[in-house]
């Protein structure tokens, strides 16, 4: 089991910054891949970033150039950076972590963005 707590959500105005952290514990040893997905009120949950193992990353079109992945895997954490944040961002994020076999999601953190 892997257990999964997020933290760093909350109100910003349009164009400003919060950096979301996703701190992992359990047998995280089975884990190859971590990432921040998103759902909006009404909408599907949707993939923001990913972040292998070896460190490689993939992000949504949506937040290209404005939103930043990384993980400390002495701490065993993952971030979102993420910066000129819009109105359209307002969701709740989710920690996921997963390979082929497990996945786990974390309890969320809302993110709102004033206009």
């Amino acid at each position: 089991q892997v257990q999964l707590v997020e933290s760093g959500g909350g109100l910003v105005q349009a164009g400003g910054s919060l950096r979301l952290s996703c701190a992992a514990s359990g047998s995280i040893f089975s884990i190859n891949i971590m990432g921040w997905y998103r759902q909006a009120p009404g909408k599907q949950r949707e993939l923001v970033a990913i972040i292998t193992s070896s460190g490689s990353t993939n992000y949504a079109d949506s937040v290209k150039g404005r939103f930043t992945i990384s993980r400390d895997n002495a701490k065993k954490t993952v971030y979102l950076q993420m910066d000129s944040l819009k109105p359209e961002d307002t969701a709740v994020y989710y920690c996921k972590a997963f390979s082929v076999t497990v996945h786990y999601w974390g309890q969320g953190t809302q993110v709102t963005v004033s206009s």
